[in-house]
């Protein structure tokens, strides 16, 4: 048999050639409701189906200093700006709220800082041109302290999420840390300082062995510390609305979960667990995917949730074939700094010593690698990407020589950045 895997690779597509297979399965996620009113679903959601909490105008009123918070660029997919454009709005017709006193706070945790361009994306033009200001988060700038948890994680905030009425708004997704992405993690690591981050996403590594925590990793909530560090870390700010978004596979709006940052937020992962985690009855011989093309393949950092996701489909010793093109390479910082103690033999130790969020996704990356045999279609050089434990090609043809299908069984994931496949039991 053959079959051509259409893949995204940055903002273009690639045909992938399979054949001779023994079998080849797509895993996508399921068929997702589209919201065909923006506007009308976002009214529906803050007034008639909140959650957890009295509807918005209730919670919001016409003197309040408001504080929108809200997911970066590297989050945009989830199209926040039409979300905060509704929201602004809503604040400003609806409730009676002034506009000046109305700030967007971008949560960019560790993240670069974002060009103007980029605020108007993430914040929406409205609030662009009319808030008080659309402002980073700076971890590294003077926060506030709020209080400790109880694993003794010393929480400070940015000074504009203290003292106002502060909104939540973010995209609910799979992640390989907090179990799911949005919600809490809008607060930690989105608006806290840089030790904050650290003292929360040091407990990914396992306290016993030089490996990441087991309890710890894509859609696993329970007994998480991560996750449960952060849920205390965010009720220590008493956000007063969250809205939490979840995304179809098309790119467009499916879900408005709204209400109390808890409550708002565990529907919005039900919801995801229900479209994007994917049951699956054995692992294969060969894995493609693609992380989904931009913005999703921005750089390394963001990209490997692909790899990530898909390596839980491969099974041990297999070959994965990976499109993850990176215009900004590897993204974080500090990512690549790691790349020296991994060659020295010494990442865990390095990285205990020193932790950093880039450098755990680093010391992931390179743990996950060693399931099986993979090569990866980017622009990444080889001598970054040798050393993890990938193959790197600029080019297809070049990629697929020497792939042999022949009587393989073969899973290709298009969207691997969101695809969450589930070995049954």
């Amino acid at each position: 048999m053959e079959y051509i895997a259409k893949l995204k690779y940055g903002e273009e597509y690639r045909e992938l050639p399979i054949r001779g297979a023994k079998s080849v399965e797509v895993i996508n996620p399921d068929e997702m409701y589209e919201i065909p009113d923006l506007r009308e679903a976002f009214r529906r959601a803050v007034e008639e189906d909140v959650i957890g909490s009295a509807p918005l105008r209730e919670v919001i009123s016409p003197g309040d200093e408001v504080t929108i918070v809200v997911s970066d660029i590297t989050r945009s997919w989830m199209r926040q700006g039409e979300v905060l454009t509704v929201l602004g709005q809503y604040l400003h017709e609806k409730v009676g709220v002034a506009l000046e006193n109305i700030v967007v706070l971008i949560a960019l945790g560790t993240h670069r800082k974002s060009t103007e361009a980029e605020k108007a994306i993430v914040a929406g033009e409205y609030l662009y041109r009319n808030a008080a200001a659309v402002v980073d988060h700076d971890c590294d700038a003077t926060c506030v302290y709020i209080g400790t948890t109880s694993r003794g994680t010393r929480v400070s905030v940015n000074p504009l999420a203290v003292g106002r009425k502060v909104i939540v708004v973010g995209g609910t997704v799979h992640h390989m840390m907090a179990g799911f992405g949005g919600g809490r993690k809008n607060i930690v690591p989105g608006i806290s300082s840089r030790t904050t981050i650290r003292e929360n996403h040091c407990r990914a590594l396992d306290p016993n062995r030089p490996h990441s925590d087991d309890r710890v990793g894509c859609g696993l909530l329970a007994e998480n510390p991560i996750h449960e560090d952060m849920e205390e870390a965010a009720a220590l700010l008493h956000t007063a609305f969250s809205v939490n978004i979840v995304v179809a596979a098309s790119g467009k709006h499916s879900g408005l979960f709204c209400g109390e940052l808890h409550e708002a937020w565990t529907a919005s992962c039900e919801y995801q667990r229900k479209c994007y985690e994917k049951p699956i009855n054995y692992e294969a011989d060969v894995v493609v995917v693609s992380s989904g093309g931009a913005p999703k393949d921005m750089n390394l950092y963001q990209g490997c949730k692909g790899m990530l996701n898909a390596m839980r489909a491969l099974k041990p010793g297999g070959q994965m074939l990976w499109l993850c093109k990176c215009p900004e390479g590897c993204g974080a910082p500090d990512y690549t700094a790691w790349l020296k103690p991994l060659k020295e033999g010494r990442l865990d130790e390095a990285l205990r010593a020193d932790f950093t969020i880039g450098g755990f996704i680093f010391y992931l990356t390179v743990e996950t690698l060693e399931k099986g045999k993979c090569r990866i279609l980017t622009t990444i050089g080889r001598d970054t990407a040798g050393p993890m434990g990938m193959e790197a090609y600029t080019d297809l043809e070049e990629m697929l020589a020497g792939v042999d299908f022949t009587g393989k069984s073969v899973y290709v994931i298009p969207n691997g950045g969101s695809v969450v496949p589930v070995l049954a039991e």
